[in-house]
């Protein structure tokens, strides 16, 4: 045997040694042990080095995949009340859905911890700025899991959901894996943000693997193209937003429960802005809280910069800015606070 075979040799074993570090399915244990016996059938044929990446690289994300590892739930209605209060004022209805929702997980855990329980998908629908992305984590903050975010936004293939075939060179995982991957669990809860924003020529491939995902009779083997294998998904918690339904098919809005996310008032985003925004920002920014300050008669200013906004992210915007200006006349004139009043509010408005 050759000195670089030898090497060659080591590399296998050293592979052939993080496979058996973890636990993985029979069949899939079967299936990357004859992509290492063609590994070391390889050694003798020139394809050896090209054949040892692709190999290697399918093997990490193999063993990244948690095939069995789950995080514990917490279900205590009181926790969860207070979780959704911190993140959302208002919008009670909304959140008594939610809180309805961890009370089902709560007795199902009690009633039957061994039986798999398919939790309802919510599918929250409203204007940009309600809130809706905030709700799912809020959720997996209430649950006490991991979350995963997926943006649908432009997304222009469904191979970007299901991964790439292993033929294609810099082939890799979808979304989905990628995700339950970086949560290191197979239960978090998945976020599908904003799935009426796919590319138009992509919308039927996608809208297909979505149905795949949400319903209970499939879920629990998505195949993912890149590991051709299948992984249980029914652990999981599925939650989507959309800004409308016209775009999404019929056969994945009969698989879940809508939820109209409400407008907010002018005096609900002032209550906002006051008790949830303005006190994050600044701290954020590195000020005490006593170093800003907005008069009452600012607010209605604030909330609507260019006339009526159903959410609060472009309220956001304007307070991000005017604590920035604040900030910065802080630090430049050494003010030891700053009042920002009717007579001087353009100063930190933003200018259109």
């Amino acid at each position: 045997m050759t000195d670089h075979q030898a090497v060659l040799q080591q590399e296998i074993k050293e592979l052939q040694a993080k496979v058996q570090q973890l636990e993985l399915p029979d069949e899939m244990q079967r299936k990357v042990q004859k992509e290492i016996i063609a590994l070391e059938r390889s050694v003798e044929l020139g394809s050896y080095d090209e054949k040892y990446e692709k190999v290697s690289r399918y093997i990490d994300w193999v063993l990244r995949v948690p095939w069995l590892a789950e995080s514990p739930d917490t279900t205590e209605i009181e926790q969860a009340k207070k979780v959704f209060n911190e993140h959302h004022y208002g919008m009670q209805e909304v959140k008594d859905r939610f809180l309805e929702y961890v009370a089902v997980l709560n007795l199902r855990h009690k009633q039957a911890p061994e039986e798999d329980f398919r939790a309802p998908i919510l599918l929250l629908v409203g204007l940009v700025g309600t809130g809706k992305t905030t709700f799912a984590y809020s959720l997996a903050e209430a649950l006490g899991r991991k979350l995963v975010r997926i943006p649908f936004g432009g997304m222009s293939s469904s191979k970007e959901l299901r991964g790439s075939s292993r033929l294609h060179l810099e082939a890799e995982p979808g979304r989905i894996i990628k995700g339950i991957c970086e949560a290191e669990v197979r239960n978090p809860v998945i976020l599908l943000d904003e799935i009426d924003r796919v590319a138009e020529e992509a919308n039927n491939d996608v809208m297909g693997v979505l149905v795949e995902l949400l319903d209970p009779a499939q879920n629990h083997a998505f195949t993912d193209n890149y590991l051709d294998f299948p992984v249980n998904l029914s652990h999981a918690i599925f939650i989507a937003t959309a800004n409308n339904t016209g775009k999404i098919s019929t056969a994945v809005m009969d698989r879940m429960e809508k939820i109209s996310m409400p407008t907010y008032s002018d005096e609900e985003k002032i209550k906002i802005g006051k008790d949830y925004i303005l006190p994050e920002l600044i701290k954020d920014a590195g000020l005490k809280p006593e170093q800003l300050k907005i008069d009452e008669d600012v607010w209605a200013m604030m909330v609507r910069p260019l006339g009526f906004d159903a959410g609060i992210r472009t309220l956001q915007r304007t307070l991000q800015g005017a604590v920035r200006k604040a900030v910065r006349i802080i630090v430049e004139r050494k003010f030891p606070e700053v009042i920002i009043t009717k007579d001087n509010a353009k100063i930190f408005m933003p200018r259109y």
